[in-house]
């Protein structure tokens, strides 16, 4: 069966990365990551991807250049590699509809909040705050679509909840909130690729008659 193309968009350590990159060895998901692309030369991922044999790429964004004019290269570049779904596995910019707009519901983030919770940068630690301050008992980690620019919103394809225990240091927060990540990650796009799967089959059977 066709293998779904994935590209993978970071600017960080990449540990979400390598949950992908995991799950694509061990035959968990039906698919082959095509490129990891980062907006920062010093992102560890880009060494993750390297020791997969994957092309790595740096787009870094021009002194003076307009967000649109850096999404519409970025959109080339990643169409380049044909991908089925794009994957924002810890990107730190905000996109724009030159690049959105090219790939509709194909573009999927992954956020450590509860869908509607703590849009934005540093939303464990601001979680981890509210707690402190009795505000909230919970957070939790979300998969979803990105139709527009509206930061960490979309149709929801997965959330899950991280429980917050008085005993709790941020770190340790961390480390669930991150553990939380890369399994609904890799389940949440498994589901998509199951359902692409499944529409190129019926629409394959459809022809056959």
């Amino acid at each position: 069966m066709k293998k779904a193309g994935l590209v993978v968009l970071i600017s960080g350590f990449g540990s979400n990365l390598q949950a992908i990159l995991d799950a694509v060895d061990a035959g968990t998901l039906n698919a082959e990551v095509r490129a990891v692309i980062s907006n920062r030369v010093d992102a560890y991922g880009l060494e993750r991807a390297r020791l997969a044999g994957i092309p790595a790429c740096v787009k870094s964004r021009s002194k003076g250049q307009t967000r649109e004019n850096y999404d519409a290269e970025l959109a080339e570049l990643v169409q380049g590699y044909k991908p089925d779904l794009i994957l924002l596995a810890g990107w730190m910019r905000i996109l724009t509809m030159a690049f959105i707009g090219r790939f509709p519901d194909r573009i999927v983030n992954l956020h450590p909040a509860l869908p509607g919770t703590f849009p934005g940068v540093n939303a464990i630690e601001r979680a981890y705050q509210a707690y402190r301050q009795g505000e909230i008992n919970h957070t939790g980690v979300m998969v979803h679509l990105v139709p527009d620019e509206g930061v960490d919103l979309g149709p929801v394809l997965g959330q899950q909840v991280v429980e917050i225990r008085p005993e709790d240091s941020l770190e340790d927060l961390e480390k669930r909130i991150h553990a939380c990540e890369h399994v609904l990650f890799v389940k949440t796009i498994q589901q998509l690729i199951k359902r692409m799967e499944d529409k190129d089959a019926k629409s394959a059977a459809v022809g056959v008659r």
